[in-house]
């Protein structure tokens, strides 16, 4: 109760900052940079350098009440494969503006749900991608899994693409919950599921749940938890719902007053955390799990764990292509996101165009305090010497943030000539730690709740 009063006292459970999969964070975007400074930073890239692929599928045959992403609702598949068409379209744009002999390091599916696509389409459009960036001996190949939406067909076709992990959206098993978000999901349905991927050959799997959702409790989520387990994932995200509904209109449907209160969320959290961290699984993060043997322990554990828009990850590329409507570019300039709207982004490549609508060039500073944001996120720490290498007077640049920091989290954080730590008492406060070494303030930006 103590540390919670802390916790409270510093505004934890009152404070709403980004969760920074990014640094700057989307809202920081300006359509000052657009498809030409696309162009020119993707004709730049080194091609012995690997480059990470994200192809964003918008269509959902339901959406879900509790979900903020870019979806659209579809009842049959002609708008899907007309959208298909459309990535072809714009793969064969960026195939005229690549430099020849690029690879592609990894490749992730989102949405919306991938698995809406139909196996011929799940091969035609795989094969569009390869067809334009091959991919490396070793590539990873991972697909979001709607396993409402997904049956063996499906899955035989990903995998025979090369999927070789797979991310299973659960949330929440219990069946008031998944009434009051509007995702019906039997733990049967998802089991099922999970034994055609290890039928198919596809062993890492991920699963993905929420707490503070409306109705949950310790009682229900605990019982979640334990059928989660049963599933044997290899790793686990516990995302906080974040409820958005002036971002996403369709939360409007849930009844704020059933969700979880501020300390209510922490309790929940806590628990979904001692429970897998007792089932062998080791904390990732502010949000992450993974077995002890699994690429993401192995990369937490030597400093490799780095910060995307989909969570923690040991992807070592340092150029993220992104491809379809709202995908977002990681290059080295900077950030630069498609037309976030289905409709703009068609009618831009259909005119012949790269799709990007805004974006932000990178300072100096910029680079700087993104990677000492990811080193707090993902370690807990700041490396002042790795910072002193790579960005020279790092400190001097960062001073007022770190004394900030240093004013305004006391005892919970450690100095020392070489490292700055957040002590583990203090790490629920790691976003708005992690928000001192913030320099933009952008107007009307508002973000989800830090606890």
């Amino acid at each position: 109760m103590e540390q919670m009063n802390r916790l409270k006292a510093l505004g934890l459970f009152d404070a709403r900052v980004p969760r920074y999969t990014s640094y700057p964070t989307a809202p920081v975007f300006s359509p000052a940079v657009g498809a030409v400074q696309q162009a020119q930073a993707l004709a730049r890239l080194d091609p012995a350098e690997p480059a990470s692929v994200y192809l964003h599928i918008p269509f959902c045959e339901r959406l879900c009440w509790f979900c903020a992403c870019r979806t659209q609702g579809t009842k049959t598949l002609t708008p899907v494969e007309a959208y298909i068409g459309t990535l072809e379209q714009e793969l064969a744009l960026l195939k005229a503006v690549l430099p020849q002999g690029l690879r592609m390091g990894r490749m992730h599916w989102g949405g919306g749900t991938p698995t809406i696509l139909p196996p011929a389409l799940i091969h035609r459009l795989a094969q569009a991608v390869k067809a334009v960036i091959p991919p490396t001996p070793t590539w990873e190949f991972s697909v979001e899994i709607d396993p409402t939406m997904v049956d063996r067909p499906k899955i035989a076709a990903l995998a025979a693409e090369g999927m070789n992990r797979a991310s299973i959206g659960i949330q929440d098993f219990d069946p008031i919950v998944q009434k009051a978000i509007g995702r019906i999901q039997p733990y049967d349905i998802t089991r099922t599921c999970i034994e055609d991927l290890r039928a198919e050959g596809v062993r890492s799997l991920n699963a993905d749940l929420v707490y503070g959702l409306p109705h949950q409790d310790l009682a229900r989520l605990g019982d979640t938890v334990a059928k989660v387990l049963t599933l044997a994932p290899d790793r686990l995200a516990l995302f906080g719902y974040a409820h958005v509904p002036w971002m996403s209109k369709r939360q409007q449907l849930i009844d704020e007053a059933a969700l979880p209160r501020e300390m209510e969320r922490f309790r929940l959290a806590e628990l979904a955390a001692q429970r897998f961290t007792k089932a062998g699984f080791q904390a990732i993060g502010i949000d992450h799990f993974a077995l002890p043997d699994d690429g993401l322990a192995l990369a937490a554990r030597s400093g490799r764990l780095r910060r995307n828009f989909q969570g923690y990850t040991d992807d070592s590329c340092a150029t993220l292509i992104g491809i379809g409507a709202s995908s977002i570019s990681r290059l080295p300039s900077g950030y630069v996101q498609n037309a976030s709207a289905t409709p703009a982004y068609v009618q831009r490549i259909e005119a012949g165009q790269l799709a990007g609508a805004r974006g932000h060039l990178l300072t100096d500073d910029d680079k700087l305090r993104a990677r000492a944001i990811e080193m707090l996120m993902c370690d807990f720490r700041l490396d002042k010497a790795e910072l002193r290498r790579s960005f020279g007077n790092a400190e001097r640049a960062l001073a007022e943030s770190t004394r900030q920091l240093a004013a305004t989290f006391g005892d919970l954080i450690s100095a020392s000539p070489n490292h700055l730590e957040i002590l583990p008492e203090g790490r629920p406060l790691a976003r708005m730690m992690a928000a001192q070494f913030d320099a933009y303030s952008p107007d009307g930006a508002r973000y989800s709740q830090a606890s």
